[in-house]
Formats: structure tokens, sequence, C-alpha cells
């Protein structure tokens, strides 16, 4: 149902209801909830509010929804078409087929503006996410928070807001001192294992891919069109740490613009780590958390009163040695985030992030800067397990330890980059963020009913296959002509059925967002594209009767633009032919 048809029956029930509540109990607080029967026999809406209005009342709930029902059909209405009583109390409710045939021209007129709306009121908001410490390429992980975290933006770019993509460099401390020992040590011509390589070091083969480079003097540039990216050229000289340090981490950035490129995520803005130290911000940060009175010494360390702010424990902000804790940085840069006017921000993260929430939010609030006690909010991921050839994967070669993300898209598309993407995004989104996933590449290979974003995929190809044949010329007039067209005749069970599921777009759009949850999207896509099939199969489309014709193209189409609008939200593409 439509989002304006839904408001409609609300303001009814509303009126219905209100002299009850006056007569008997006027501060009564109730919002009426309009769900789908489970069983269609019943209706195309249930209503409860006679069960819910009934105790406080003191009234027998089915008197009251003989009540409410009475008034609902006490004059014409261009929704309704019945109300009746079920059970103890629920009301079922039936809509007009021409309300349900409706929202075929809503979606014509609206195009791919369908789903989209202003709730965001061009409110800024920062989305971080990937966020991938340039010290090997990106690993499953990465792809999940770039998938979860690209879906998220468009979502709430849909709904009106205005978003901002940042990735977050962490381009300081302990992990890139590493990089530059591990780089440097095969440029020395150690190997993995043999006397002398570091303990700490990274194993992977791009490791002497890097040191090749370097001693080769070659240039490399980070590619990610942000005032922050850099070209370095290599000095070639083994002892040249600061030298090998600065071209490892640009060559890194560079492998990651474009697996990012690969993945098709692009990003607004990039943000350097090593910026916040270099612009004091660290430095403001832990002056104005001693100025707050919630930091303290002992044992040579300086502590903030975190357990103030619901943290379990107060937490080391500058360690004994003088360096500062990894969570201080994080503190200094939410502070950057709130003072650029995002006054919203969503942080994409795995889950063994879990543990920095507290702390970070206590920062937050110890500085007494006016951000609230929620900011900002988190979707945290569990571990993507990738099988193939029916046998777990564990390691790249290249990457030394882990699966990379272009292994996967290389695999998930048997090569094809634009085909492994469109699988490897429309799984990494399919479930819940904080579930595990099992991402199966022998699934994702396969042409049938078992690969969900083949199957949703082939109900748009499957849909433009029809629409070749009918011809462009009744597939115009159609479009030029939506707003008028006869679509009285679409009252078969399948296009009901069709309908329904699309007039629950833009709700299920809303969902979504209000869960911070982009599965929901693919979620509604398998739905809608099965009731495409199941719809394909039962009834034909290319029928004698002219006007029945036209009004089945009209409800391809209105399927086809709902697809492609949701496929998009998810950075998936939505072929014409399969």
């Amino acid at each position: 149902m439509l989002a304006q048809q839904k408001q409609h029956i609300l303001t009814l029930i509303n009126k219905a209801i209100t002299p009850l509540l006056s007569s008997g109990a006027s501060t009564l607080a109730v919002t009426p909830t309009l769900e789908r029967p489970r069983d269609a026999s019943h209706g195309d809406i249930a209503c409860n509010i006679a069960m819910q209005i009934a105790k406080s009342l003191k009234k027998n709930p089915r008197e009251l929804a003989q009540v409410i029902v009475a008034e609902l059909m006490s004059q014409p209405d261009d929704i309704i078409s019945s109300a009746e009583i079920a059970g103890p109390g629920f009301i079922n409710i039936r809509i007009k087929d021409a309300a349900k045939q409706a929202v075929i021209q809503h979606i014509l007129q609206q195009g791919a503006d369908f789903g989209k709306s202003t709730r965001g009121a061009n409110a800024p908001v920062v989305v971080e996410f990937v966020s991938a410490n340039p010290t090997g390429p990106l690993h499953v992980g990465h792809g999940r928070q770039a998938a979860l975290g690209d879906a998220i933006s468009a979502l709430m770019t849909a709904q009106g807001f205005a978003v901002t993509r940042e990735f977050y460099y962490n381009d300081a401390g302990v992990q890139i001192a590493n990089l530059a020992l591990s780089v440097q040590a095969r440029v020395r011509g150690l190997q993995p294992g043999q006397p002398g390589w570091p303990e700490s070091a990274y194993n992977g083969d791009y490791i002497k891919e890097i040191a090749d480079d370097f001693l080769a003097k070659k240039t490399v540039a980070s590619t990610d069109g942000d005032a922050s990216s850099i070209t370095v050229t290599a000095s070639g000289d083994v002892d040249d740490i600061d030298s090998i340090r600065h071209f490892s981490v640009c060559y890194l950035r560079r492998e990651q613009d474009m697996d990012l490129q690969a993945f098709g995520v692009r990003f607004d803005h990039y943000f350097l780590e090593s910026s916040l130290y270099s612009d004091g911000k660290v430095a403001e940060t832990v002056s104005a958390l001693q100025k707050s009175g919630k930091t303290y010494e002992l044992d040579g360390a300086l502590w903030l009163r975190s357990t103030d702010f619901g943290d379990d424990k107060d937490r080391v902000m500058k360690k004994s040695d003088g360096t500062f804790t990894y969570f201080v940085p994080d503190v200094a840069y939410h502070i950057n985030k709130w003072q650029r006017g995002f006054k919203k921000a969503v942080n994409v993260q795995g889950s063994d992030h879990h543990g920095t929430i507290a702390r970070v939010r206590a920062g937050l609030q110890a500085v007494n800067a006016g951000i609230p006690q929620g900011y900002p909010d988190y979707v945290l991921h569990k571990m993507v397990t990738v099988m193939k050839d029916g046998a777990e994967v564990k390691l790249s070669k290249r990457a030394g330890s882990y699966v990379t993300l272009r292994d996967l898209i290389d695999w998930s598309g048997n090569g094809d980059i634009a085909t492994g993407r469109d699988a490897v995004r429309f799984f990494l989104i399919s479930r819940k963020a904080d579930t595990e996933f099992v991402f199966d590449v022998d699934v994702a290979l396969e042409r049938s009913d078992e690969n969900p974003v083949y199957y949703v995929q082939y109900a748009h190809a499957r849909i433009c296959s029809v629409l070749e044949k009918v011809g462009h010329e009744l597939v115009d007039s159609v479009l030029e002509n939506a707003q008028t067209l006869d679509l009285s005749m679409l009252t078969a069970p399948r296009e009901a059925s069709l309908l329904a599921k699309l007039a629950e777009f833009p709700e299920s759009l809303e969902r979504a967002l209000d869960e911070l949850g982009p599965h929901q999207v693919a979620f509604y896509l398998r739905e809608l594209a099965g009731e495409m099939h199941s719809y394909y199969n039962a009834e034909r489309v290319l029928v004698d009767d002219a006007l029945l014709k036209k009004a089945r193209v009209a409800l391809l189409l209105a399927t086809k633009q709902v697809l492609h609008n949701g496929l998009s939200l998810i950075g998936v593409s939505a072929p014409t032919k399969m």
C-alpha cells in the first residue's frame, strides 16, 4: 500500500476512535498500526486498535470494533472497499482494486525517484567505512564494510540526507612502522622465516612487489582524487627508512584505491590519521580532556575517567612512554567530524571494534562540547567465511594470510569484474551486519534460483525480454499515456500480489534506513523477484485483448523500474539480458 493511502486509512481510524477515547479515557495515547494479514483471504490490512483500547475503556473489543467498522463504512471511500471483524476484535480491511492499481501510475510518473523521500531535510551526515590501515590489500571483511557503507550512504541519500562518504586512513602508529620494516627486510633480500626477518613483519608476496619497485626507484601515486592524495618517488636506499615508509604507504593506498574502484565504491573525502597529529588536533583533545577534570595520572600514565560515562573501566590515554593509545586520535577525529557540521555520523566497522565504542563516546562526552551521548552511530559487522570448491579458503598467496577482496571479485565473476562485483556486493549485504556470513563462491557462479543475485537480475532481464517482444511502439505508448491507462483488468491473484509488493518499496526503504540495515533492500528485492517470476509463469502479456495487454505492459514497466531502483541502491547492475 502506498504511504498516502496508508495515511488516509489511519486518519479515518483515528476519526472513528476519537469519540470513544474522549468519552472514556481522554488522556489515553494510542497509535493505530496497520499490518498485512498472513493469510491473504483475511483482507489486505489488519488493525488491532480495538483490542489496544478495550482494557483502558473497560469495554469488549469486538463491540469497539463494531463501532469503528460502522464509522469506516459510513461514507463512500476511494480506497476502502470493505471492513469486517475477526476473532477477538481484529479489523480486516479490503482495499479497492483501483487503489491497488494506482501504484503503477505512481511508479511510472516518479521513475528513478520512486521510493525516495525528503525525511532527511538535507541534513549533513558523514558515513565512515572501510578505513583500512594502508598495510596490505583489502580483505573480504573490508569488502563487507564497503558494501554495507556504500549501501547505507545510498539509502540515506535517497531519504533526503546530504551524505559524505569518508575513508579514514590509519597512516600512523606501530602497524605502519612494521610495514616499513617488512619492506626494508625484503629490500635487503630477506624472506619470511629467515634469520633477521622481523618478528611482526607482513609476510605476503605484495611486500616483495613493493620492495622491488622501491629498489627500481619507481614513482607511485594514490588515485583517490582527494586533496590528501600523494605522489612518492622511491629513493632506492635500503637504509632510508623514511623513504621506504612513505613509498610503501602510497603504494598500498594506490592498491586499495584500485580495489575499491573495481568494487564500484567511491569516497567523497579521505582523512589521514597523521593529520590529527600534524594539525595539533590530538594535543588539543588531550588538553580539553585534562581541563574537563576527567583525567588523572597513575603509574606514569594519563588516564580518562571513562567509567563516569558508562565504560566498564577507566582507560589509559597516554602511556608511560609518552605515546597515545589508539582511542585518543579516534576521539580527536570525531570531534573534528562534529566541528565540520556533521551532527549525525555513522561508522561501519568490524565487530572487533566493539570495545572502542564506550571509550570513544566517553571521550566525546568528557570534552563537554555539546556532542550527544549516542554519537556516533555504529554498524558493526561480523566476519566473512569464504567457501570455494566445497572447502573453506583461508589464504591468499599474494596477501599471505587472508582472502583479498580482489580475489573474491575475480572468483565470483569467473574473471569478469562486473559480474563478480555484482555478486559480491549483493551477497555481502544480504544478511544482517551483526551475523556471521558464509560466502559460497560456487553459489555465486550458479545461474539458477539458488543464486540470489542471479535470481533478482534475471527478473529484470526477463521483463526486458518480454518488452522487446511487445515492441517499442506499444511500450512508448504505455509510458506516454500511463496516467490515463485503464488498469481495471489487473485483478488476477498474481497481479494483486505483485501490485502489493511494488507498493511496499518506499516503506521497505524507510525500515532499512531506521535499522541502518541495507539487508532489508536485498530481502525486498528477492521477494519482488519471486512475485515477478510467479506472475510470469501464471499470466501471458502478449494477449489479444489490447486493453489488457497495455495494462500488463504497464505492470511490467513498473516492476522493472522498482527492481532497477532497488538494485542501484546496493550498487548492483540491472542487466537487460542474461
